[in-house]
């Protein structure tokens, strides 16, 4: 498979924000998102001992496999290798394709309300739903989308001041909808990776 990079870090974001995690971050993407702040084109061809070995070497206990799309590339076997490597495995994703069925998290990012139809997610059921939240568009409640925790997230536009207004909205759909929680991205926060 093709490896972006592979590193130690706190998830950010959502549920497990502020948990140690090791990162699996794979190359590729099927979707084009004009505010993608990720950069995860490019990668190393890695086999999934390779994969597995590297997870290794950090302490944590949860490995958080993301991209570009997840989904484009994992296996059942890299997840079972993680699996009996004792880590527990989270997957973000835009849920355009289906993930293997024996990972433990899914953490659901559509982005079809930004791309169009063409984005729409076809998993029917994740562990949380994180939708990226521009201050002006109405959030898609995806009701027909079994989810345990939905969060609105401030997309992050590089400009202080409007960030500022997009969360302070986050904050007021949030408090109007309390079924929503805020997840913010503590790792920008703390100038960490």
């Amino acid at each position: 498979m093709k490896v972006n990079e592979i590193f130690y870090s706190l998830q950010g974001e959502g549920c497990h924000s502020g948990t140690p995690a090791v990162f699996v971050r794979l190359s590729g993407c099927n979707l084009r998102c004009p505010f993608c702040d990720t950069r995860h084109e490019h990668g190393t061809e890695m086999s999934e001992a390779e994969v597995v070995e590297a997870v290794r070497q950090y302490p944590a206990h949860l490995v958080v496999v993301t991209g570009g799309e997840p989904a484009l590339q994992l296996t059942p076997s890299l997840v079972d290798a993680l699996h009996a490597a004792g880590r527990r495995v989270a997957v973000e994703t835009n849920g355009t394709r289906p993930l293997p069925a024996n990972v433990d998290w899914v953490t659901l990012s559509p982005k079809d309300a930004f791309l169009g139809p063409q984005a729409a997610p076809v998993l029917t059921k994740a562990d949380e739903l994180k939708l990226l939240f521009d201050g002006v568009s109405e959030p898609q409640p995806y009701g027909t989308i079994a989810v345990a925790h939905r969060y609105l997230q401030p997309c992050d536009s590089g400009d202080t001041a409007r960030n500022a207004r997009t969360t302070a909205a986050a904050v007021d759909y949030i408090m109007r909808h309390p079924e929503w929680r805020l997840s913010l991205q503590i790792h920008k926060i703390l100038g960490i990776q």
